[in-house]
């Protein structure tokens, strides 16, 4: 019985397996490429975000604002941020892409006295994509500084444990340690971009108790 058992994993030690080369991969829903740029999961998302807009507006003739923009925040407006931390866009195509089915979406709302986009978003309540984009990096900034989410020591360096001197930059608690990069893709990787934003804060938002009244006092301090 050892005998035969034996022979079978020396048979299969001696099987060579070719792995395939791919330009794309999919993780938990996000799909990676080789160039680590996000015009594919970008096209994904607006593809199904669009879809689900189309489908509302087969469904709901008459678009009030209040229903019509809650819906969209349910159904629609999930696929444009899923995970979007992992591959925020940086390229202008990218971003216009994705704000455009958002514009879509306000522009099927009935009773609007606003006639440009920006005003239009005022009158509904709502925030551009790429404020909210920020601000979620802001949000998870907050939690891995404070310890609600694990690996903040990892991902993110305070800066007064990066210089040794006293700054005005490092003279606050909660300020964080530039990154240098020199590629763009690495200045535009979650744990670099967010730090220019989370540094201008006041202290008293970096240093808030909770993440609601993070919320909060981010809000009223953009005049969101």
């Amino acid at each position: 019985m050892c005998a035969r058992r034996l022979e079978k994993s020396e048979r299969y030690t001696h099987i060579q397996i070719r792995l395939q080369k791919v330009l794309e991969e999919k993780d938990i829903g996000v799909i990676i490429s080789n160039s680590l740029k996000p015009y594919a999961q970008c096209a994904k998302a607006a593809k199904q975000a669009n879809s689900v807009l189309g489908q509302m507006s087969r469904s709901f003739h008459y678009r009030d604002k209040n229903i019509w923009i809650r819906n969209y925040k349910t159904f629609v407006r999930p696929h444009l941020e899923l995970c979007v931390q992992a591959w925020c866009p940086w390229f202008v195509k990218d971003i216009d892409l994705l704000e455009s089915v958002q514009k879509r979406a306000v522009s099927m709302v009935v009773g609007l006295r606003s006639t440009t986009y920006e005003n239009k978003l005022r009158e509904l309540n709502l925030l551009s994509l790429k404020e909210r984009r920020l601000r979620g990096d802001l949000i998870q900034v907050w939690k891995y500084v404070h310890g609600v989410n694990p690996g903040g020591d990892i991902l993110l360096k305070r800066a007064q444990d990066q210089h040794g001197r006293l700054t005005r930059h490092t003279g606050r608690k909660f300020n964080l340690g530039r990154i240098d990069a020199r590629s763009e893709i690495r200045r535009n990787f979650f744990t670099s971009r967010c730090v220019e934003g989370w540094n201008c804060l006041p202290e008293h938002i970096q240093g808030a108790k909770s993440v609601d009244d993070f919320k909060r006092d981010y809000d009223l301090h953009m005049n969101f």
